[in-house]
């Protein structure tokens, strides 16, 4: 029963199959780059730009004056 719904609403008519392709393909492609991005953060904490780029900016500021 829940097959053949799925099938009539979703495989039935061409355009909406492929409609769901790509809709689906973009959607976890965000989910994944989301994960990535968030997973690959948390492993390099304390050493990417954005964590020790306030060391760096006062250090200019100081030298300036």
């Amino acid at each position: 029963m829940i097959a053949h719904s799925i099938y009539n609403t979703l495989i039935k008519r061409n355009y909406i199959f492929v409609s769901t392709v790509f809709v689906g393909a973009f959607g976890l492609q965000l989910a994944f780059d989301t994960a990535s991005d968030s997973l690959w953060s948390n492993i390099n904490k304390g050493r990417q730009w954005k964590d020790i780029k306030h060391q760096y900016l006062e250090k200019e500021d100081e030298d300036d004056e």
